[in-house]
């Protein structure tokens, strides 16, 4: 989800920064008073209708959509993993993921009910209820459901269960999330915890950070990381606005930077910011350059954000 700028405060910082309301959510068979005109025989056979418990409360969705417009990056990205690519017809200017959404001008951040009914969606997925968008398209009949961001990995799991049952997709849902699960947690158990190792994520060059009660931080936590972000003077919800000093004085063992397409950073820029030379993870090599877009979303490709983690931490470690 991009930008990252002080914009991640109110793009990915103020996504991730949700409430994650609703997203304990799961998603089950609608009853037959729920279900009433719910669609052919053969709609009902593959498992429809389905009920799912979203961040907008209770969704009901008659029959197996065949026209899904996405209206946030993650959760297209959720969808084509699960195998609803071919059912989605439209998808927000921010999913960059996989090449082959069929990218459209609509905005997730901005969104416009008319451009997004002319779509035709018999299901419309977002992260952000902006201009009480959902409403609008409840209004006119079209089953929405909010997914917002993930403030834990469990709620991750669940989202993507919810986009698979909700496209008739759940075994390889179910698939995903277990492959997820297992994965992760052999990561997290193989990494050395004994070393005592700090780390600065850096969301953008002002620069912005996270603290351990984030989504990322969690993440990190999960490989026995300290964050130097913890200590700031002012966490600002999760998402503390630090200084050049503070982060000079901190002197963290690794630095991972989450600005590599936003705004072009790299191991060698971050060198030539004044008094930053001198840090440890620039001195012993441990500054590790991000996909913007795999820190900045909580779908599918978090256990490629683990995996970069897990070989930084080992090979820090190792030193």
């Amino acid at each position: 989800m991009r930008p990252v700028r002080p914009v991640l405060a109110g793009a990915l910082l103020g996504v991730l920064a949700l409430s994650g309301c609703g997203q304990n959510s799961s998603s089950s068979p609608a009853s037959p008073a729920a279900s009433s005109g719910a669609g052919s025989p053969a709609a009902q056979a593959a498992g429809f209708p389905v009920t799912v418990q979203a961040g907008n409360g209770s969704v009901t969705i008659a029959r197996k959509p065949e026209r899904v417009v996405s209206l946030s990056p993650t959760a297209t990205e959720s969808l084509f993993a699960v195998g609803a690519g071919t059912q989605v017809v439209a998808v927000d200017d921010q999913s960059t993921y996989p090449a082959e959404a069929p990218k459209t001008d609509l905005s997730g951040f901005k969104p416009n009910a008319e451009a997004i009914i002319a779509q035709k969606p018999d299901l419309v997925v977002l992260a952000n209820d902006i201009d009480g968008i959902v409403a609008k398209l409840t209004k006119v009949n079209v089953p929405v459901l909010l997914e917002p961001a993930a403030t834990k990995l469990d709620e991750t799991y669940d989202q993507i269960g919810d986009l698979g049952a909700a496209t008739g997709n759940k075994p390889k849902a179910d698939e995903i999330v277990a492959g997820m699960r297992k994965r992760i947690d052999e990561l997290a158990a193989a990494a050395p915890k004994d070393k005592n190792l700090t780390y600065y994520h850096e969301l953008d060059t002002t620069p912005y950070s996270v603290t351990s009660s984030t989504f990322l931080g969690q993440i990190y936590g999960m490989f026995g990381l300290t964050n130097i972000a913890d200590k700031a003077p002012d966490p600002a919800g999760g998402y503390p606005k630090l200084s050049a000093e503070f982060v000079a004085q901190a002197d963290p063992d690794l630095v991972f930077l989450a600005d590599t397409k936003c705004c072009a950073q790299t191991a060698a820029t971050l060198a030539k910011r004044p008094g930053w030379s001198k840090l440890s993870a620039v001195k012993k090599d441990r500054v590790v350059e991000l996909d913007d877009d795999i820190a900045s979303r909580w779908g599918p490709r978090v256990v490629d954000l683990a995996e970069k983690v897990g070989e930084a931490v080992r090979k820090a470690a190792a030193d």
